[in-house]
């Protein structure tokens, strides 16, 4: 299997911008606090939330990513089972998400960008300051971080099996963990 700090190796190889960086670590925060609640390897979900779109700078596109990905990993000699978790996040591989595993990385994933956003709108740009019922207002707005789907994400959160609002409630705990990685400390607000 991978380790959590071989995954970020790899993500250091390969993507320089720190807005992917800081999404791939919001998904592992969101994976970590899966793993714990559910009783699997936290360090492998970790590694895999870490992971999972580490080629997307080299393949922004649905034809290469993350099937392109797929193949470097496989050239890494990355375990099987993880290539095929990470090909699942995306619906367009045809790689079923019929595992928990699977399903979480799915659902962790787009949500970090509109939890993310709503941070960056709050005065004082803290993820500390960010509540549910921001997000629940902001996530009526379909123009309001317009690149986070909604019917999307609701169809992950659905096949995951964790209903939507403790769902995103449980991923802001899990980026509020991790404020200073993602940036999302803030600022004095006076």
């Amino acid at each position: 299997m991978i380790t959590r700090d071989e995954a970020l190796e790899i993500v250091k190889k390969y993507v320089k911008n720190k807005n992917l960086i800081n999404h791939m670590l919001a998904v592992e925060a969101g994976m970590g606090f899966y793993a714990q609640k559910f009783g699997e390897d936290e360090e492998l979900w970790r590694a895999i939330g870490v992971l999972h779109d580490f080629d997307y700078e080299i393949h922004p596109d649905m034809e290469r990513h993350p099937s392109e990905g797929a193949k470097l990993l496989r050239e890494m000699n990355i375990d099987e089972e993880i290539i095929q978790i990470i090909l699942s996040h995306a619906d367009y591989t045809g790689v079923p998400r019929d595992s928990l595993v699977r399903k979480a990385l799915h659902a962790c994933d787009e949500i970090t960008g509109l939890i993310t956003a709503v941070a960056l709108v709050r005065p004082s740009k803290s993820i500390h300051d960010v509540k549910l019922k921001s997000v629940k207002k902001k996530w009526k707005y379909l123009q309001f971080a317009a690149g986070a789907d909604r019917d999307e994400m609701d169809k992950a959160f659905e096949e995951f099996g964790v209903e939507k609002w403790e769902h995103i409630q449980n991923m802001i705990t899990a980026m509020q963990g991790i404020a200073a990685e993602l940036g999302l400390e803030g600022v004095p607000v006076e």
